[in-house]
């Protein structure tokens, strides 16, 4: 790491930090200047703990200054501090090392916190049972502050920015564990989002945790950051678990954070369907693979495997894998019944399994391993966000729909779907222009300009209605695209064609999504 002292002389520094690692005082000259061998000891030990901090907290510093580097270049990243551009490492290593050396030792210290903590709960979690009674510990006498990163070094406009698409970041992720006090990381997840000025929607039950926030890329760094070293976590997450795309915290009108049973919403306890027997994980090159095998049998029919995508109509409509099976339900709560209702088309079928981010998959596979009928199920690991990271010209075709106001991410340039008015390719999200209607619609600007822009008659007569007279605001949140769709369908063959939503329409027809 470029500086201006090597990290092992950095008595100054260590002088400089105000802060206590262990039973250590940084600021005391005792240990710099030894009188004793144990002292002398001492003083190593916590030299290296700081040269490791130093050199973390350095990374995390340049980390924060990096932008994208034009189309034209070859470099993926260029970095701007200070209002300068530095388009390779070793120029900025030197500038953040000479002009920066303040935040440095500030951020310095706040890793060495951190250290701390994980130091002096190490040797009781060597000898703990299988309680773990640090976490215990953690979530009943820890106060929610001692969880949250030190900013002060931070510029607060550094992590207010991101109001923008292009300037900010949205973190997808979920965590798989037993949580003994949900309240307790909802307090903290709530005091932690607004400390870092992000908004999203995070959900905590017993059984883990699932989130999606935006805000600055400093923000969600330090969201990852400070989520990879809690203890609740660590032991469970890594950094390829949080799946990042362009947004910001403009892309959630607010934070909502809460208790609830499921962390995905399937409709059953997870102590009849647990997420401890899911199928079996595929990394993407291993799906590809997969899919690659499925797709070039002659006829896929009668092949002995499924393509299954767990995801609702409105998902699936806009993107999804060829050759798919795409159930037409609307929540994912439906999906259990779904299955029942179709049991015999996965008898004796080897199921390969997907969703948005993998989440659903979990406890989607281990409800089907459930019905034991299946000769294997597979899941694609991180679903088709980290599948499109690696294969954005893969069998994925289409977009990838988002539960946030972009509705939609584009890896790729392929349209599936149609304007459900004139059938034109149309793949654009808006909602349904009677405001009690909460469904997505699909019209393309010709038929908006003509002033179809509900998702069926009847709102479209609700809406003409409301416009007539104001005063009568209260319509009833009814709508016959959800009133013709059945609850639970149930394939008419055992492989039939892709169902991903309604046919084109003409104007004046049902055109919901």
């Amino acid at each position: 790491m470029p500086s201006s002292t090597s990290p092992d002389q950095g008595d100054d520094d260590l002088e400089a930090c105000v802060l206590r690692f262990s039973d250590l005082d940084l600021k005391d000259m005792s240990l710099i200047n030894p009188s004793s061998r144990l002292k002398a000891e001492l003083d190593i030990s916590t030299k290296k703990k700081y040269s490791f901090a130093k050199k973390k907290a350095f990374a995390l510093f340049v980390k924060t200054k990096e932008v994208p580097a034009p189309p034209c270049e070859c470099k993926e990243k260029w970095w701007k501090c200070c209002q300068q551009l530095f388009t390779d490492p070793t120029s900025i290593h030197r500038h953040v090392s000479t002009q920066h050396a303040d935040e440095i030792c500030h951020e310095t210290a706040s890793v060495l916190k951190q250290l701390a903590v994980t130091s002096s709960t190490s040797k009781s979690l060597e000898s703990a049972d299988r309680r773990n009674p640090f976490k215990d510990d953690l979530t009943r006498n820890q106060e929610v502050s001692t969880w949250l990163p030190d900013i002060s070094c931070f510029n607060p406009d550094e992590l207010k920015s991101g109001q923008g698409n292009d300037e900010g970041e949205v973190l997808l992720y979920y965590c798989y564990c037993d949580l003994k006090d949900p309240d307790w990381v909802c307090a903290w997840q709530t005091a932690l989002c607004q400390h870092l000025h992000l908004t999203g929607k995070v959900r905590i039950a017993t059984e883990g945790i699932n989130g999606t926030v935006g805000g600055s890329r400093l923000a969600t760094r330090l969201y990852v950051s400070v989520m990879l070293s809690c203890p609740l976590f660590k032991d469970y997450l890594c950094k390829d678990d949080f799946k990042t795309s362009k947004g910001g915290a403009c892309c959630f009108p607010e934070l909502r954070v809460g208790v609830f049973e499921e962390i995905v919403p399937m409709g059953i306890s997870p102590n009849k369907i647990s997420y401890k027997k899911p199928g079996i994980h595929l990394s993407p090159g291993e799906f590809h693979k997969e899919v690659e095998k499925f797709l070039s049998q002659a006829n896929q029919e009668e092949s002995d495997t499924i393509l299954l995508d767990c995801r609702n109509f409105y998902e699936s409509k806009i993107g999804r894998f060829q050759g798919c099976l795409a159930p037409d339900i609307r929540k994912f709560s439906y999906f259990p019944s779904y299955v029942d209702e179709n049991l015999e088309l996965f008898k004796e079928k080897r199921v390969l399994m997907y969703c948005t981010g993998g989440i659903r998959c979990e406890r989607g596979s281990a409800y089907l391993k459930t019905k034991g009928v299946c000769k294997e199920v597979f899941q694609l690991k991180g679903g088709i966000h980290k599948y499109l990271e690696e294969f954005p010209d893969g069998f994925y075709k289409g977009k990838l729909f988002v539960f946030d106001e972009r509705y939609a991410l584009s890896f790729n340039d392929d349209i599936v779907s149609e304007c459900s008015y004139c059938g034109v390719p149309w793949d654009h999200y808006k909602l349904c222009s009677t405001p009690q209607c909460r469904q997505l619609i699909l019209t393309c600007p010709a038929c908006q300009e003509r002033g179809f822009t509900a998702c069926c008659v009847m709102c479209q007569d609700k809406g003409n209605r409301q416009a007539a007279s104001p005063a009568q605001s209260s319509f009833k949140e009814e709508c016959e695209c959800t009133a013709r769709r059945p609850r639970v369908p149930r394939e008419l063959s055992q492989r039939g064609p892709v169902t991903a939503g309604a046919s084109s329409l003409k104007p004046g027809a049902q055109a919901g999504c």
